[in-house]
């Protein structure tokens, strides 16, 4: 009996959700084939049978959550006969090199093909075929949407689509079953009488009719008050996609309102939902919380329950900043490729102010304090799918240039979905700008299991009074939030100060004073 463990999630990362299981009790499993799949709060973990065997028992089921090392399953061994290994009529993936037998029917699993790097689930939006259709070898079965893309899944292999698995609407992760397709003698018997169907396809999209269009694009135009027949779909048979959607409502100069659906997602806590007047339920849409987002929701919680949360706030005059930026800006873009922006700014300066006050940059475990002497700078990014935080390593030892190089990339490949787990791992103070948002103020929530976090906010005009005289200065105001059972008032007010110090005279950080 062999057990399957969950594996190292990553630095700072102790449990995870079971999200899909792809094997059953009784089922065979070659080495190295995926068993299951786990979610944290950053990334999507798969993991694989460690021999080939039986699986005996399914410990961990879907939706639960597990600690590091914990117990997933149980294997047997396959033994020393391979019987095992040739299940004729079980819904599996059999393509070994069997003697073919006249009434012989293969089952063939329809898989979730890969979705892009970082993407871990998408939705079933069109299938193309019904059960007990037959279909030929790489016919488009069903249509799948990301929250970037459209991808299509085509037949493995000829023969009868068997069994439908996820049905429209339902979310399915990456390598995740969709549909068994019986394949052989039986099952591809009936492909000839189909013959004629593809050329009858292309039909409904000459007059737009009978086509079903993705999900997210009816939400769409129903939130841009658009009909169909206002925009020109381009996906397979002139399916209507989302980026249509965008791109008809750009054309359009004011479209009329339409009425509003609210997205309400079910409240993570137990407290009923009071009950709501059926003309208001009817614009409602209910949609279900992901299992990373629960996570993310859980983890945020926890941060507050955990730690002693508290927030110390400062203003910070950005006149000296912007003019030492404006004066070398076109000097500095020149020499090293990459534009000068604030964030080196703030970065340097607070690495300057945790030399100062070690113990924002540290982290409690256990009954340890654990200080750091260095400083991996998580800098908070915003994409399309949410907030990432990925991580300038030893911000402490790089210059302006690399620093700005290093976000800019950063932040490219968060918008685009490419970030790395090991990317955003190994944090030890983290940044966030809700300022390039508009916000004025904010206490940002501790990233655990760091013990702070420093809030920028939009740059505004003020009437400050200097030296007696009343001037108009570009003010920020900056909010540092901080773990109270490691950082004490005193020390958390010095590292804001110390920060403002340099930001307001930027030669400090020159002197290291």
């Amino acid at each position: 009996m062999t057990d399957v463990r969950v594996p190292t999630l990553g630095e700072s990362v102790t449990e995870a959700t079971v999200a899909t299981w792809f094997k059953k009790p009784g089922e065979t499993v070659n080495a190295d084939e995926m068993l299951c799949e786990l979610e944290t709060d950053k990334v999507t973990v798969e993991v694989r049978a460690p021999e080939a065997g039986v699986l005996a028992e399914i410990v961990a089921a879907e939706g639960e959550t597990v600690g590091v090392n914990a117990l997933l399953a149980t294997l047997t061994s396959a033994g020393a006969g391979a019987a095992p290994a040739q299940p004729k009529s079980e819904g599996k993936a059999v393509r070994e090199e069997a003697t073919p037998v006249t009434q012989e029917v293969k089952m063939t699993d329809v898989m979730v093909p890969a979705l892009g790097e970082s993407v871990s689930e998408a939705t079933v939006s069109t299938w193309f075929k019904k059960a007990g259709d037959s279909v030929a070898l790489d016919e488009i079965l069903c249509e799948l949407e990301t929250d970037k893309v459209s991808v299509e899944v085509p037949s493995p292999v000829a023969g009868t689509l068997s069994e439908i698995l996820a049905g429209e609407g339902e979310t399915v992760a990456a390598g995740g079953k969709l549909a068994i397709v019986a394949e052989g003698a039986g099952g591809a018997a009936p492909a000839p009488q189909k013959a004629a169907a593809p050329a009858a396809a292309p039909a409904p999209a000459a007059g737009g009719k009978d086509v079903e269009h993705a999900p997210a694009a009816k939400k769409a135009m129903a939130e841009a008050g658009l009909s169909p027949d206002q925009v020109t779909g381009t996906g397979r048979d002139g399916r209507i996609m989302k980026e249509d959607v965008a791109a008809a409502a750009a054309a359009t100069p004011a479209p009329a309102p339409a009425t509003t659906q609210v997205s309400i997602a079910p409240p993570p806590a137990s407290v009923p939902r009071a009950p709501v007047p059926a003309e208001d339920a009817a614009r409602e849409e209910r949609v279900k919380m992901t299992r990373l987002r629960a996570t993310i929701a859980r983890r945020l919680k926890d941060a507050q329950n955990t730690a002693a949360m508290l927030t110390t706030y400062n203003e910070v005059d950005m006149s000296a900043v912007m003019e030492l930026r404006n004066a070398y800006k076109d000097q500095f873009e020149k020499k090293h490729g990459v534009k000068l922006g604030f964030m080196s700014f703030f970065v340097k300066a607070c690495c300057h102010a945790l030399k100062e006050v070690p113990e924002v940059n540290a982290e409690i475990d256990g009954g340890d304090i654990i200080y750091k002497n260095y400083v991996h700078m998580g800098v908070a990014v915003g994409t399309p799918s949410g907030l990432v935080v990925p991580v300038v390593r030893d911000a402490d030892a790089k210059g302006f240039a690399t620093i700005e190089k290093e976000i800019g990339a950063l932040g490219k490949r968060g918008r685009d979905g490419k970030l790395t787990m090991a990317e955003m791992q190994g944090g030890s103070f983290t940044i966030s700008n809700g300022g390039v948002y508009g916000s004025l103020m904010s206490s940002p929530i501790l990233n655990p299991p760091q013990s702070g976090i420093l809030g920028m906010h939009k740059i505004q005009e003020r009437p400050m009074v200097i030296k007696g005289q009343i001037v108009i200065r570009p003010m920020m105001y900056l909010a540092l939030s901080y773990d109270h059972r490691i950082v004490d008032g005193k020390g958390a007010v010095t590292f804001l100060v110390r920060v403002k110090e340099a930001l307001e005279d930027p030669r400090r950080l020159l002197m290291d004073l």
